[in-house]
C-alpha cells in the first residue's frame, strides 16, 4: 500500500513544483512589463494569491504571446555582447607572449602581470601548473 502512496506523493509534488515555476514566471513577467501600471500588476498578484490556478491559466492565455516577446527582449542584449567577445586578437600563443614581453620591456606591465599573461597564453589555468 505504501508504494501507491509514494507514487501519488511524487505525482503531486511534481504538479506543485511545476505550478510554482509557472507562478514565478508570471510574477517575473509582470515586473518586466513596462506597459502595465502598478495597480494592474498588484491586481494580477492579488488574483494569483486568492484564485491561483484560474488566474495563472487566464494570464497565460491572455498574455502568453507577450511573455515570450518580453523574455526575448530581456536576454537580447546579453547574447549580442557575448557574440562579439573575442578572447585574443592574435592567432598564436607565441604572438601573445611577444606582445606581453614588449609591454614588459616598455614598462607598461609588471613582471607578475607578464607571468600571468604568459600563463594565460599557454593555456594554463593556474600560474605554475
Amino acid at each position: 500500500m505504501w508504494f501507491g502512496d509514494f507514487w501519488w506523493f511524487l505525482l503531486w509534488s511534481f504538479y506543485f513544483i511545476a505550478y510554482l515555476y509557472v507562478v514565478i514566471v508570471i510574477i517575473t513577467d509582470l515586473f518586466r512589463d513596462d506597459a502595465l501600471n502598478g495597480w494592474l500588476k498588484a491586481l494580477w498578484i492579488i488574483a494569483l494569491v486568492f484564485v491561483p490556478f484560474l488566474t495563472a491559466l487566464i494570464y497565460i492565455i491572455a498574455r502568453g504571446k507577450g511573455m515570450a516577446a518580453r523574455a526575448q527582449s530581456a536576454r537580447g542584449g546579453v547574447v549580442a555582447e557575448s557574440d562579439d567577445y573575442r578572447p585574443s586578437a592574435s592567432s598564436s600563443p607565441a604572438e601573445d607572449i611577444a606582445q606581453a614581453k614588449a609591454l614588459l620591456d616598455a614598462g607598461a606591465i609588471s613582471q607578475g602581470e607578464f607571468d600571468a599573461l604568459k600563463s594565460k597564453a599557454l593555456g594554463n589555468q593556474y600560474f605554475g601548473a
